[in-house]
């Protein structure tokens, strides 16, 4: 999806491109602390940290979290005592 119009883009692509390396990866983290903060905010408070982590990865990167976490599912499941097979 694009919501924004070719003449802004391009203002923000000169922009960018005049930025300092450095620069370019401060804004960048920023914008990634910010997009994070949103995401763990949209949570349960109650989550134990390891979940919140798990969640969070699993967000931003789908089903990569479940090989960054590996067993995550199984504990996760015995967390919300739902039985397994």
């Amino acid at each position: 999806m694009r919501d924004t119009t070719p003449e802004f883009a391009r203002l923000v692509e000169d922009r960018f491109a005049r930025m300092a390396p450095e620069e370019r990866v401060r804004v960048c983290t920023e914008m990634f602390d910010t997009a994070q903060a949103l995401a763990a905010a949209s949570m349960p408070e109650n989550l134990d940290p390891a979940e919140r982590r798990f969640r969070l990865c699993e967000r931003f990167y789908g089903d990569l979290a479940r090989r960054a976490f590996p067993g995550a599912d199984r504990r996760l499941v015995k967390l919300s005592g739902a039985k397994l097979d």
